[in-house]
């Protein structure tokens, strides 16, 4: 697979769904919790200045803005979800070293946040963290 692995989590965004109340639409005043959508760590030189991907070891991470499409697979099952980015994030800085791991498979630091429908199609929302790879192509 072409891209990073690293971990996956979810966040809300937008309208009410599922477990997610109301709340902004993010960098891209799009994001909604019930679309297939994403936060992406370089989607601007501000966003990336937050996020700082760079100080987890993920370099030459490609420049990519809002509507830009990914595939996010979960290494623990093969299941695949394509996504659109919606808005900046995560603060992957915040979670150097972190690791999320199903049986001998694992990944660190946090790369990529989904919407609670995106991540629900490849895992269950209670995992909070899985292992994935991110195709940047």
């Amino acid at each position: 697979m072409a891209g990073f692995n690293g971990e996956a989590s979810w966040f809300c965004c937008g309208n009410a769904w599922g477990p997610c109340a109301s709340t902004g639409h993010g960098a891209c005043g799009t994001c909604n919790s019930g679309s297939f959508q994403h936060a992406w760590p370089n989607t601007s030189d501000a966003c990336l200045a937050i996020t700082r991907p760079d100080r987890c070891g993920f370099t030459g991470m490609t420049r990519r803005t809002c509507g830009f499409r990914h595939a996010t697979t979960n290494l623990c099952n093969g299941k695949r979800v394509v996504t659109s980015i919606a808005d900046c994030g995560p603060q992957t800085d915040l979670f150097c070293g972190e690791q999320a791991c199903c049986g001998g498979t694992c990944a660190a630091n946090r790369l990529l946040d989904l919407t609670p429908a995106a991540f629900s199609a490849i895992a269950s929302l209670s995992a909070g963290l899985i292992p994935a790879n991110i195709d940047v192509g």
